[in-house]
């Protein structure tokens, strides 16, 4: 009895359990989860749906999912839950956010992210928006639901950009004449004696009191609102630093005007300059741009019919099935297909691609994109949330407010910098006072002030988010849709590109690639007579014979005795002539010698492609090939990977003569043939085991396995199928030169984020010590507050700055 009471497992886990319908099901989902290593019990109710594990150590949900998946139930998906957060600073305010997020029972992750002012939480269906917010209220920030659309929000941080120049406006205003009288007065003596002789020195500080109050009481007074409260919570942020290193310069420069009897002898001065830059230094605006480009293609109105006649409606009243006409020059308002029209529409926005793409009655339309020439009318198909453009910037959103695992480290840092400067702070005041020299107030008050004020955690907590956010948006600039970004991280890491054949390296369906007649046989009359025996077919191949005599625009004659002779080939009679289409061993069935077409037989063997014979009224006429071929993007993709240092392996269903000889014609490095669907895990471990990080790239649906298994999954998209839940990545254009472009900017951007990291942490790392006065022993230098304010705001506007060069990235292949 006592061991059970001191042996009680101290960790739960609930899942919601989905298929269960009898008392058996019950026995058997428990029994999986009790087969989980760690798992001390497991209680599952019929009732209710639900599992409830227990441990001694904490679990791994994945692992119970997938036992319970394997019994053969389903596991109800943690509900993602996106909040705005408003009042956040830095990233220690990141952390604590995501602290009292975590903290709500049911909760499985959260993750804040300071550039986008979003919150994603993943939780169970228990879990409420308002205990969420109410978590947030209680850390001292404020949360609100995200049902507003992205327009809204933008409009509403343009709304803040506008309120945060003008106050930029009016501290610059009110600063600038503070700063020239009192830095002008030390830096220019004649300045100095020109102020002493027409102004004195009392009128000018009071002058600078009245500029700084109102500097502090207006534009400065979003960080005394955020800050103070902050302090009193014991949980100080960037604006606790700022509130508190400006009130101490205005209060020490306030005592010094109007009382300096009260200040020991020789510590008489005023820093009305450092309150008042300080201020400037950060009032400064912040706002998210990088899906701005993509919610500005959305058209507001659209031009519907609507009893026989064509009104202009709000975009959010157009519904399914409504016909819907689009001009030239005009944006395509929602996804649909053509009705009635002809015209080239500019797809660049979806796919990356420049050149416009025609479109006739049945072709699919995208909303967002620009009709050229012609005018069209549609029947609307996707509208709102469904469409494709929304689904891209759904996607882009998350892909911008997910974290990387490089992050881990800087947010363990940054909650505990802004405490821990404060004690820097306290501990430089401290021993200025008792060690320094005369006057000690005086330095302790403006070293001490410097530290507080040089601190940037900014820096630090935009590193990431900053980098994420502008190479995510350029990537989708370029048609490659980042739909986790880690993603981003991850793919700079791969070590082997492996690639399914059918749709990526090639085509998708078979064409004619070769057709040669024998002299005194016509090339048209041979490929019609061919295309009207083989009309009668299903088969892929006689579906590509009889493509390439419709896009000739040839006549398909009636057909007479059609016959299969199994194994060997098929015959018919088409306009008096008879006609034989099959394999070398047909002809020779028939009496004729295959072996005059040796030459070019062979040269069909090399590349992989199986040889068909013709031949008209018992005479052999033509040798033809059909094959899928390849695309003319992968060869300059194959190459650019190898150019990256990667390799490339194909993994195909194909037999491996054809797979060889399609890999020998593109440089492959290695080729798993002969693999069915279910096979393809396997050769991605394989691969895995072989090279180390794996990125699969396949066509999304029949390739789901393999991509889910692999460490990145890259899926060729189509232009308009973009819910793709099996990628990481999503390539627009259905372009294999994508794979390359995304892995080339996946290494610039974390470059750029480590160029961001190693100056933000160099950063403080090199200036706190200089502003606390290191150097003041040895070379008699310190740091004036004025410009630790100007070090601390340069330090931002470099990591932003830095962040914003990927917006210039060049793809190493063009889209075309």
């Amino acid at each position: 009895m006592s061991t059970e009471m001191t042996d009680t497992p101290h960790y739960s886990e609930t899942l919601e359990i989905e298929g269960m319908t009898c008392a058996s099901c019950v026995g058997r989902v428990e029994k999986a989860l009790k087969s989980v290593e760690g798992v001390e019990s497991a209680h599952v109710n019929l009732a209710t749906e639900k599992a409830v594990i227990y441990a001694h150590q904490p679990l791994d949900r994945a692992t119970l999912i997938k036992a319970v998946e394997k019994a053969g139930y389903e596991v109800e998906a943690l509900q993602p839950i996106e909040l705005t957060i408003e009042g956040m600073s830095c990233a220690s305010c990141v952390g604590r956010v995501e602290k009292a997020l975590k903290s709500v029972e049911g909760v499985e992750s959260a993750h804040v992210n300071l550039a986008t002012e979003k919150a994603t939480i993943q939780a169970s269906s228990s879990v409420t928006r308002d205990s969420l917010i109410q978590a947030v209220t209680k850390a001292g920030f404020e949360a609100k639901s995200v049902h507003q659309t992205t327009e809204s929000f933008q409009d509403k941080k343009n709304i803040e950009l506008e309120k945060l120049k003008k106050d930029l406006i009016l501290s610059v205003l009110l600063t600038l004449p503070v700063f020239i009288l009192e830095m002008g007065s030390h830096l220019i003596p004649a300045f100095h004696t020109f102020m002493m002789d027409n102004i004195g020195q009392q009128n000018s500080w009071l002058m600078q009191f009245f500029l700084t109050t109102v500097a502090l009481i207006f534009p400065g007074r979003r960080f005394f609102k955020k800050g103070i409260p902050s302090l009193f919570r014991l949980a100080p942020d960037m604006n606790s630093l700022v509130a508190v290193g400006t009130l101490a310069a205005y209060l020490y420069s306030v005592v010094a005007t109007f009382f300096p009897s009260v200040l020991p002898q020789g510590t008489v001065n005023v820093y009305y300059e450092a309150a008042a830059v300080i201020i400037k230094a950060k009032a400064k605006g912040r706002t998210s741009l990088a899906i701005q480009h993509l919610v500005g293609m959305q058209p507001k109105v659209a031009r519907i019919q609507l009893n026989n006649q064509v009104i202009e409606v709000p975009i959010a009243e157009v519904q399914t099935g409504t016909i819907v006409e689009i001009r030239p020059g005009e944006r395509i308002p929602v996804d649909g297909e053509v009705i009635h029209g002809q015209s080239f529409i500019d797809e660049s926005m979806i796919t990356g691609e420049p050149m416009p793409v025609e479109k006739t009655i049945g072709s699919t339309v995208v909303g967002g994109t620009i009709n050229q020439s012609g005018s069209l009318n549609i029947k609307a198909t996707s509208v709102g949330s469904s469409s494709v453009l929304s689904q891209i910037i759904r996607m882009v959103e998350q892909a911008q407010g997910s974290k990387l695992p490089i992050q881990a480290l800087v947010d363990k840092i940054t909650m505990w910098f802004v405490p821990v400067v404060m004690g820097l702070s306290l501990l430089t005041f401290l021993t200025w006072f008792i060690f320094g020299p005369e006057p000690a107030l005086t330095f302790s008050l403006v070293n001490a002030v410097a530290v507080l004020i040089i601190a940037c955690p900014c820096a630090m907590g935009l590193a990431t988010p900053t980098s994420i956010m502008v190479g995510t948006g350029r990537g989708a600039e370029m048609g490659v849709l980042f739909r986790k970004g880690e993603a981003l991280q991850l793919l700079k890491e791969t070590k082997v590109v492996a690639v399914d054949k059918t749709g990526t390296l090639t085509e998708g369906k078979p064409v004619l690639t070769d057709l040669h007649v024998l002299e005194g046989f016509e090339y048209n009359a041979v490929l019609s007579l061919m295309a009207a025996v083989e009309s009668k077919s299903e088969h892929p191949i006689a579906r590509a014979i009889v493509q390439a005599a419709i896009d000739k625009e040839l006549i398909l004659s009636p057909i007479a005795d059609f016959k299969s002779v199994t194994g060997y080939g098929i015959e018919a009679k088409v306009s008096e002539h008879l006609v034989h289409i099959g394999a070398d061993r047909y002809m020779e069935k028939l009496s004729l010698n295959p072996n005059v077409f040796s030459q070019f037989s062979d040269r069909l063997g090399e590349e992989g492609k199986t040889p068909l014979y013709v031949a008209i009224d018992q005479k052999l006429a033509a040798i033809i090939a059909v094959a899928d071929p390849i695309k003319e993007s992968t060869f300059a993709a194959i190459e650019a990977l190898h150019q990256l240092g990667l390799k490339v392996a194909m993994i195909t269903g194909d037999n491996r003569h054809t797979a060889q000889a399609i890999a020998k014609k593109l440089g492959i490095d290695e080729v798993i043939a002969e693999v069915l669907p279910e096979g393809k895990i396997e050769a991605v471990k394989k691969l895995k085991n072989q090279y180390g990080k794996l990125a699969y790239v396949g066509d999304g649906i029949n390739d789901a396995p393999a991509l889910a298994e692999a460490d990145i999954g890259l899926a060729i998209g189509t232009g308009t199928d973009v819910a793709i839940e099996a990628a990481d990545v999503v390539l627009m254009s259905g372009n294999l030169k994508g794979v390359p472009n995304a892995i080339a900017l996946s290494k610039a951007t974390i470059t750029n984020i480590r160029e961001n990291l190693f100056w933000a942490f160099v950063y403080n790392a090199a200036l706190i010590p200089i502003a606390a006065g290191v150097l003041y022993p040895q070379f008699g230098l310190l740091l004036s507050p004025v410009f630790a304010a100007g070090a601390m705001a340069l330090s931002s506007i470099f990591v932003l700055g830095n962040a914003l060069r990927l917006k210039r990235f060049k793809a190493p292949l063009a889209i075309i």
